[in-house]
C-alpha cells in the first residue's frame, strides 16, 4: 500500500479523507452538546466573577474565602471543558496531503510532502475552519512556487520539489507553516502590481516585508491568487498570516492562531472609566511609567528601546491622565511593545464575546467580555497594537517621516 493510500485509510477509509457520512449526524450532535457546555461554562465564569466581586465588597472574610474556593473549582471546570474541545491537527494535515498529491499529478509536478507536529492540538472550532486556507496555501505553492522538474534541474535543484506542513505551540498560540523550496516570490512583480492597484501610499520606497505582504492584496495575480481570502479567513479567527521568501529558494507562509476562541486568561486594566483586557499569555511584565516627555512614544527598558501606545490617546478616552501611569509590556511573535494604562487590576478569566458589526473594524480591539460588575470590557488585539508601536518606532528611526508607507485595504 502506498503512502497516500495509508494516509487516506487512516482517516476513516473513505475517499479524500472525509469522515464516513453515516457518522456525521452523531458527530454533529456531540459537537453541539459540547458547544452548549462551553457556553454554559462561559456563563458560569461570568457569574463566578460577579459573586467574587460581591463577596469582597461585603467585607466578610469567610464568605470571600468560600467564594475563592468556588472560583478555583470554576477555573478547573473551565480548563477541563476547553480541553474536551481540543483536537489534533494531524487529520487536517492528512486530508491536505492526500488532496495535494492529486493536484500535483494534475499539474505534472513531482513533489515530496511532509508534515511535522501532527500531534499539536487546538480548538475544534478553529480546526474546522483552518483546512481551506491551508489547502489554498499548499495549492499556491504547487501552482506558483514549485517549478517544473526540467527547470529545477537546470537551476541545480533536485527534480522533486518539497512542501512541508509544520505545526507547533508558541505560548498560548499555535503556529502553522507552509514551506516550499520553489522559486520564491518575485518582488519586482509584486511591487509593480501594488503600484498599479494603488495599494502603495507615500513617496518612500516600501520595505522588503511590505512588498512581500502585497501577495495578500486583492487582485494579486501570478503568485498569490486567492491569498486575500486566506488572510480574511485567518483574521476572522483572530489570527495573523505572514510570509517570508528568498528568491530561488522558496517561500514560508506562517499562520498564528489562538488555541481557543471561547475563554482565555486575561489581565484587566483601566483607563479612565473604561476597562480593557490584555490576553495574559502576551504579558511579559508591568512597570511604572516615569520621566517620559509627552512627545515621546518609547522608553529605555534595560538598554532596549521599547515603543509603546497610550490607550487613552488611541481610543480617545475622556478625562485627564493620572499622575502615575503604568506600562504593560507585551510580546507577540517575538516583538515587544508597551501598552500605557492608568490602572493595573489583575488577572481575570475572560469569556470572549464577539464585537457587534459597528465595532468589528476597530483597530486594536479583538473582542469584548463582561465583568463581574456587569460592565463591558474590551479585549485588546495585541498583535495590532504591537505592529502599530513598532511601525511608529521605525518611522521615528527613519527621520520622523510621519507617513505610513503602505496602506492595506
Amino acid at each position: 500500500m502506498d503512502e497516500s493510500a495509508s494516509i487516506t485509510n487512516a482517516i476513516v477509509d473513505t475517499p479524500q479523507g472525509h469522515t464516513d457520512p453515516a457518522l456525521v449526524p452523531a458527530l454533529d450532535q456531540q459537537a453541539e452538546k459540547l458547544n452548549t457546555l462551553i457556553d454554559l461554562v462561559g456563563e458560569l465564569v461570568i457569574a463566578s466573577a460577579s459573586a467574587n466581586l460581591l463577596a469582597h465588597r461585603s467585607g466578610q472574610a469567610l464568605l470571600a474565602e468560600a467564594n475563592s474556593v468556588v472560583s478555583q473549582l470554576v477555573e478547573s471546570i473551565r480548563d477541563a471543558a476547553l480541553q474536551m474541545r481540543m483536537v489534533k491537527i494531524g487529520e487536517t494535515f492528512e486530508r491536505i496531503q492526500a488532496t495535494a498529491r492529486d493536484s500535483a499529478g494534475e499539474l505534472a509536478r513531482d513533489i515530496e510532502l511532509s508534515a511535522n507536529g501532527a500531534e499539536t492540538e487546538l480548538d475544534k472550532s478553529v480546526v474546522e475552519k483552518i483546512g481551506d486556507p491551508l489547502m489554498q496555501l499548499v495549492r499556491n505553492a504547487l501552482e506558483h512556487g514549485i517549478e517544473a522538474a526540467d527547470v529545477r534541474l537546470a537551476q541545480g535543484k533536485p527534480a522533486t520539489g518539497k512542501i512541508a506542513l509544520n505545526a507547533y505551540h508558541d505560548s498560548a498560540s499555535i503556529v502553522i507553516e507552509v514551506i516550499d523550496d520553489g522559486a520564491g516570490l518575485d518582488r519586482e512583480a509584486l511591487l509593480a502590481q501594488g503600484q498599479a492597484r494603488g495599494a502603495l501610499q507615500g513617496e518612500q520606497t516600501p520595505s522588503d516585508q511590505e512588498i512581500l505582504d502585497l501577495v495578500f492584496e486583492p487582485g494579486c495575480t501570478g503568485q498569490g491568487i486567492g491569498l486575500d481570502s486566506v488572510k480574511a479567513r485567518i483574521t476572522a479567527l483572530r489570527g495573523t498570516v505572514g510570509v517570508s521568501s528568498t528568491a530561488g529558494e522558496g517561500a514560508r507562509f506562517s499562520i498564528r492562531l489562538p488555541l481557543t476562541l471561547a475563554i482565555i486568561d486575561g489581565f484587566l486594566t483601566g483607563v479612565g472609566k473604561a476597562s480593557y483586557v490584555i490576553p495574559l499569555d502576551t504579558v511579559v511584565e508591568c512597570l511604572e511609567l516615569t520621566n517620559v516627555s509627552a512627545d515621546r512614544d518609547y522608553i529605555n527598558l534595560r538598554g532596549e528601546v521599547l515603543p509603546y501606545v497610550r490607550l487613552r490617546e488611541l481610543f480617545d478616552v475622556p478625562g485627564d491622565k493620572p499622575a502615575r501611569e503604568n506600562v504593560v509590556v507585551v510580546q507577540y511573535a517575538g516583538q515587544k511593545a508597551g501598552i500605557v494604562v492608568d490602572q493595573l487590576l489583575g488577572e481575570f478569566q475572560t469569556v470572549i464575546k464577539p464585537l457587534g458589526t459597528l465595532f468589528r473594524h476597530m483597530r486594536g480591539i479583538g473582542g469584548s467580555t463582561i465583568l463581574g460588575s456587569g460592565e463591558v470590557a474590551l479585549i485588546l488585539d495585541v498583535q495590532a497594537l504591537v505592529n502599530r508601536s513598532t511601525r511608529a518606532e521605525e518611522e521615528l528611526t527613519e527621520g520622523h517621516s510621519g507617513t505610513h508607507r503602505l496602506e492595506m485595504h
